[in-house]
């Protein structure tokens, strides 16, 4: 057996589940077994990307979970951050003009 975190964080609220898995249980499986879709109903933990400590996994279904793993469930982006970043310094140039 392996023990693992499996960790969701919604707009609102989030949770941290400590769950133990059979050896050779993978990412997604491990995810689907932990019962953090009780605590989320709104989640399609089939298609959610996941990864393991901030880096994303790219293939969960393959992907075999280590001891002390910490499994975080990925909300998909609203808006994509190069664009916010782009429309921020547009704003700020535009507003020091406006001041100079």
């Amino acid at each position: 057996m392996v023990e693992i975190e499996v960790v969701y964080a919604a707009v609102d609220r989030q949770a941290l589940l400590a769950v133990t898995m059979p050896v050779g249980t993978s990412l997604r499986a491990a995810v689907l077994a932990s019962g953090i879709a009780a605590q989320f109903p709104e989640l399609v933990l089939a298609d959610c990307p996941v990864g393991i400590f901030g880096k994303v996994v790219a293939d969960a279904d393959v992907r075999v979970v280590q001891p002390g793993d910490r499994i975080e469930i990925y909300r998909p982006l609203l808006a994509d951050p190069k664009e916010v970043r782009r429309l921020r310094a547009a704003k700020a140039a535009m507003a020091r003009r406006k001041n100079s």
